[in-house]
This record gives structure tokens, C-alpha cells and sequence, in this order.
């Protein structure tokens, strides 16, 4: 029997090996699944084809999600271990030097600089490594110590730069893999809806073997950024490549 089916469900991801954790795609937005063959056609001399017969057979996966999820993307893409600790950032954060010399508000965890702007100039500065000129700054990356020309002082300068915490957030540093090396995981997709009748009928898709091929993130002006997987299903190695169950 056929059914209605309403909302996105919910979608989980599952790695491979013994007592995995599986991971749930948050705050979903969209799911589609589409399956395609290619097909092959044998003509004669007239304009249609005579026989058709399936060729290459392909799942196609698209999921979009309302969260930026370093796990998710790690577990299903990456693939790689990630680590505590985030790099945070600070931009235009005001600074008046009156000496020559002013140090950064996270000057103690200094990351990365990101350029100094002259509000009274309207210029950024020019970094160089010591003794600036006026126009120019240096900065000691260990300190988050800025020093800038005399005769920058007493101007409001907008300072940018990265510094580190250890007490948040996770990172991941990616290094150069070999070709070949991918994510190999299953995906769940469940749904639930009831009916005009009453009756609260269930959808059920597994793909048991998944690779991500690719992982969009856009971001915009004046939106939320809604990260976008591409995924395929593929043979688990036993001859399965899906299964699916209804209330009907």
C-alpha cells in the first residue's frame, strides 16, 4: 500500500568497525536521493531505438544541514582526528599607541596578524620586521606586541588578527593524503507521519556502504550558512547496496 510521506526525517550516518557511534546530520534542511542507470540503446536505420538495456547504475545522495559540524565533516569526509582547541579571531579591535607601542587584547595566545588600519589616514599600515617608518608597524608574533612609528602616536589604529584557545572548540589539521583514500560509511534515513487517517506510517532507507565526494559551505551576507554533502552509495562488498521498508 502506498503512503504519504511529509518533512525531511532524520538522517544518520554510521562508520564502519565494531560499536561504531553513529552521527546524526543536525538541524537537516533537505534530503535527496536519486537513482539513475545509464542506458543503453541499439538502433537500426530508423530514428528509434529497437532494444534498451540498463548500463552503469548509480545512488546519488545530496543532504543540507543547518550546522557547521566538525565532527559530521570529519566522520564523513575528512577523516582524519581531530584535536581540542580553536583558533579565535579579533577584528578591528581599537589601539591608540602612545609610546610606539601597544600589545593586543589576546596578546598572550597571538596566533596569526591580519593587518593594522589607520582610521586617521584612512591607509593600512605597511608591516615590516623592525624599526617601522611612519606608515609601517612590526609585531612580535610571541607577544602580540605591536610597534609603530611615533608619529603614529595618538591615532585610533583597528587592529585584525587570530590568537589560540585550548579551552573550546575543536580543530583539524589536514595533511596531503594519498590518492585513493576515502570515508566509507552507512546511512539511515527515517521518517514518520501521520496520516488524515490516524495512522502513523514509517519510512526506512539504509545504504550500507556511502562515500562523500564532496562538502560545499557557503556563506553569505545576510543568511545562516547551510552546509551541502554530496554522497554515493556503492556495493558493501556482500552484493548490498541498499534497503528500504514502509508502513504502506
Amino acid at each position: 500500500m502506498a503512503q504519504s510521506v511529509f518533512g525531511v526525517g532524520f538522517l544518520f550516518a554510521t562508520p564502519q568497525g565494531t560499536n561504531p557511534t553513529s552521527t546524526r546530520f543536525g538541524r537537516l534542511q533537505d534530503v535527496s536521493v536519486d537513482f539513475s542507470y545509464d542506458t543503453k540503446m541499439l538502433y537500426g536505420s530508423n530514428q528509434y531505438a529497437l532494444e534498451q538495456a540498463r548500463g552503469k547504475a548509480k545512488i546519488d545522495l545530496k543532504a543540507t544541514v543547518g550546522v557547521v559540524d566538525p565532527n559530521l565533516f570529519n566522520n564523513l569526509y575528512f577523516g582524519l582526528t581531530t584535536a581540542a582547541g580553536e583558533t579565535l579571531n579579533s577584528v578591528d579591535e581599537s589601539a591608540t599607541p602612545a609610546s610606539g607601542t601597544f600589545t593586543v587584547a589576546n596578546g598572550g595566545t597571538f596566533s596569526q596578524d591580519l593587518g593594522v588600519y589607520n582610521t586617521v589616514t584612512g591607509l593600512y599600515l605597511a608591516r615590516v620586521a623592525s624599526a617601522p617608518a611612519t606608515g609601517q608597524y612590526a609585531v612580535n608574533t610571541s607577544t602580540g606586541v605591536y610597534t609603530t612609528n611615533t608619529a603614529q602616536n595618538g591615532q585610533l589604529l583597528k587592529v585584525s588578527y587570530t590568537y589560540a584557545s585550548s579551552a573550546s572548540g575543536a580543530n583539524l589539521a589536514f595533511t596531503n593524503q594519498l590518492m585513493g583514500s576515502s570515508v566509507i560509511f552507512s546511512v539511515q534515513l527515517v521518517n514518520k507521519f501521520k496520516g488524515s487517517d490516524g495512522v502513523v506510517r514509517s519510512l526506512y532507507l539504509n545504504f550500507p556502504a556511502v562515500q562523500c565526494a564532496k562538502l560545499s559551505m557557503p556563506l553569505k551576507l545576510d543568511d545562516f550558512t547551510l552546509p551541502q554533502l554530496d554522497m554515493s552509495a556503492q556495493d558493501n562488498g556482500a552484493g548490498n547496496v541498499f534497503n528500504y521498508s514502509m508502513t504502506g
